[in-house]
C-alpha cells in the first residue's frame, strides 16, 4: 500500500492508505499545502465535490478543514474499498460521503451545489473536455475550482485561472468565476 499525509486541520498528520491503480496520482504535500493557502486555511461551511477522489488526499484535507460536506466520487473498486477504510480509520467523520460512481453520470444526475470541486483526473483521456460542459449546473455562484493537468489551462468556461504553479510535470490551477460587468 502507499500513503500521503493529511497537513492540516482537525486529521492533520494522519496516514492514508491507497492501492496502486492506473493514473492514480496524489497530490503531493507542498501542492496540498499550496492550495489551502490560496483557499484560505479553514474551508468551515464549504461543500467540496472530489470529482476523481483516488487516494481521497483533497477531499480528506478539505474535511480535516472545517469542510460541512465532501462527496468523494471514484469508480475503481481497489481505490474505492481504501478509501472506506481511511474515512474508518478517521472515526467516520459524517462531513464525507463517498460514492461509486462514473464522474460524468454524477455530474449529470446529481442536484447538488458546491463551493468547490476538485478535478485531478486521469491525463490523456480528455475528461477535462467532457467534464466543463457539465460544471455550471453543479457550482455555486462564487464557487472555485481546483484542476490538476498535465498541461496549463487557462479557463473551464466562466471559470479562470487566478492561480496557477507547477510540480514536475503536474500543472495545478485555482480558478474562479468570472465577476464584473461582462455580457457574454
Amino acid at each position: 500500500m502507499n500513503s500521503v499525509r493529511i497537513v492540516g486541520g482537525e486529521f492533520r498528520r494522519r496516514v492514508l492508505k491507497f492501492p496502486d491503480s492506473e493514473g492514480l496520482r496524489p497530490t503531493p504535500d507542498r501542492v496540498r499545502e499550496t492550495l489551502f493557502n490560496w483557499l484560505g486555511q479553514a474551508l468551515d461551511g464549504w461543500h467540496c465535490l472530489d470529482l476523481f477522489a483516488g487516494s481521497g488526499a483533497l477531499g480528506f484535507e478539505a474535511a480535516s478543514r472545517g469542510a460541512a460536506r465532501v462527496v468523494m466520487i471514484e469508480q475503481a473498486p481497489k481505490v474505492l474499498a481504501a478509501l472506506h477504510e481511511n474515512h474508518e480509520s478517521l472515526h467516520k467523520p459524517s462531513a464525507i460521503e463517498i460514492i461509486r460512481a462514473d464522474a460524468i453520470q454524477y455530474l449529470a444526475s446529481t442536484k447538488a451545489k458546491f463551493d468547490l470541486i476538485f478535478l485531478d483526473p486521469p491525463y490523456k483521456k480528455g475528461w477535462i473536455d467532457r467534464l466543463e460542459p457539465l460544471l455550471p449546473d453543479v457550482l455555486n455562484e462564487d464557487a472555485a475550482i481546483y484542476v490538476e493537468a498535465e498541461y496549463e489551462i487557462k479557463s473551464l468556461g466562466d471559470w479562470r485561472t487566478v492561480r496557477h504553479g507547477k510540480a514536475g510535470e503536474v500543472h495545478f490551477h485555482l480558478l474562479r468565476r468570472e465577476t464584473g460587468g461582462e455580457s457574454a
